[in-house]
């Protein structure tokens, strides 16, 4: 009876509170690279504010991260969490193409 009683709570701040990780795996400061982390960063603080942590990792500085997401091309976003892992490839100027691919439209 206890674990009904708090499930919904804990279920209630586990979507209030969802952290949602993203790494976005560049090459230096090209234009593809800049481009991708603006409209990433946009489309974060329109759908997740406050909720939402991106790290860049530049792959001229960290190659071998490269190997641990399967990173073929560059641009490219990983989520990693909340679960299941997502990747997306490019740019990200198409955004409901990167809100399908990231799930996030339920998420809106």
């Amino acid at each position: 009876m206890k674990a009904k009683a708090l499930k919904p709570a804990a279920d209630s701040r586990r979507k209030t509170a969802k952290l949602w990780q993203l790494r976005l795996y560049v090459m230096d400061q090209t234009p593809k690279s800049v481009t991708a982390l603006t409209n990433l960063k946009k489309i974060c603080e329109t759908h997740l504010k406050g909720r939402y942590r991106i790290t860049v990792i530049d792959l001229l500085k960290q190659p071998h991260l490269a190997k641990g997401d399967q990173i073929l091309a560059i641009p490219t976003v990983v989520r990693k969490l909340p679960m299941p892992v997502r990747t997306i490839i490019g740019n990200l100027t198409d955004a409901e193409r990167v809100l399908i691919g990231l799930d996030l439209r339920a998420e809106g």
